[in-house]
């Protein structure tokens, strides 16, 4: 039998649960062509969201063309254009004889190079000479704008990943000409969207760059512990098993209702259960969550320095005041001023943020791994009352 619980990959059917608010504020937003920026942390669900309103409006607009682009293994200005081009073309039109047309009439300046393989929808390809390409980036910049125009239609282009663009070289250049264009746009509206909080701030929240203001941005919050708590037990329900009301509570506060952790845990339980998950199944799941796991939290510690080790520490074990005398001098963080580097290397790194209550690991699993192995703390003991 299936699995109702998904992690790994983006949910937008039956293994999405909540985010009501934001994916009705998302699909008011991109239907009255409002840009948005979507901002969280990795695996909070952000994708899945997009995917979710995207679907929808695509099921229900006729006039709107939408076209998702992940930039995540993009590296380069030349790879980002000329996937923005072949995608834009690809979700004007469900036709590939259409995108062949196209991608000889639209441009005016550019001379795209284009094939088509034996599978279309997935051997479509569009290359430009790069010395072109540099000398005429606005005409694929503009592209959306330009084939909305000439059919009649609107078009929501969703880039994943967005921050990764910030790595180029001349990235400040190619910033400037994506604002310049478009802002200008009439019938195309955008969602921007990372997990790199640090650089989607600063990107989209500086009062000095050019995407300052350039739309609504949402910052993305967990879903609540009692919203999961509902999800897990009709989706065990839904496949004939059941689990009891306190082990569908003790699963997401365990994982402090981080969205891809949760899954994973039920997804354990529920591959664990023959009939009804109680405390001796979620333990075991719990186990191999944390086991398998166990390399990529080795490879982090391996990576910070020593001091950043001990300021998670004393993260982990409650720190408030990082920079009082008595913190620093037990836990052996060096001056104020290391305190405050290593503290934004972590933030910036993702390892930890910052919350009213002071500073907590925003990888729970980690969390649980991190104060096993340097306290010998047993995550195991979490689930007894």
């Amino acid at each position: 039998m299936k699995s109702p619980f998904i992690y790994g990959k983006t949910v937008s059917n039956d293994a999405f649960t909540d985010r009501t608010q934001e994916s009705e504020k998302l699909s008011n937003n991109l239907l009255q062509g409002i840009n948005t920026i979507i901002i969280s942390p990795r695996r909070w669900g952000k994708s899945s969201l997009v995917e979710k309103v995207v679907n929808t409006i695509n099921g229900t607009q006729t006039d709107l063309k939408t076209v998702v682009i992940d930039l995540f293994s993009v590296s380069t200005e030349e790879e980002f254009l000329e996937l923005f081009a072949k995608e834009v073309i690809k979700a004007s039109s469900s036709k590939w004889q259409d995108w062949l047309k196209s991608g000889k009439d639209l441009f005016k300046q550019l001379v795209p190079k284009l094939s088509v393989g034996v599978d279309p929808s997935s051997d479509f390809s569009l290359s430009f000479d790069w010395e072109e390409l540099k000398r005429h980036k606005d005409e694929i910049l503009n592209l959306p704008e330009v084939i909305a125009q000439k059919k009649n239609i609107r078009f929501v282009v969703c880039l994943d990943e967005f921050q990764n663009l910030a790595t180029f070289p001349d990235y400040e250049g190619l910033e400037k000409k994506m604002r310049a264009i478009w802002q200008r746009q009439k019938k195309v509206c955008y969602c921007l969207y990372g997990s790199k909080r640090h650089m989607m701030t600063e990107i989209f929240n500086n009062t000095s760059k050019p995407f300052y203001r350039f739309g609504d941005i949402i910052l993305l919050q967990k879903i609540s512990g009692e919203d999961w708590h509902q999800f897990i037990l009709e989706s065990f329900e839904s496949t004939g098993k059941t689990i009891s009301e306190e082990m569908a509570r003790k699963i997401p506060q365990l994982m402090k209702d981080h969205s891809w952790y949760v899954q994973q845990l039920a997804h354990y339980t529920w591959q664990k259960t023959e009939k009804n998950a109680k405390m001796e199944e979620v333990a075991e799941a719990l186990n191999e969550l944390i086991q398998a796991n166990s390399p990529l939290y080795q490879k982090e510690v391996e990576n910070i320095s020593g001091t950043q080790l001990n300021l998670l520490k004393a993260i982990s074990k409650g720190a408030k005041q990082l920079t009082a005398a008595k913190t620093m001098q037990e836990y052996k963080l060096g001056t104020p001023r290391n305190v405050s580097k290593n503290k934004n290397i972590l933030i910036n790194e993702d390892i930890i943020h910052e919350t009213s209550n002071g500073f907590e690991f925003l990888d729970p699993a980690f969390e649980l791994w991190f104060k096993k192995t340097y306290f010998n703390q047993d995550y195991l003991d979490l689930l007894h009352p």
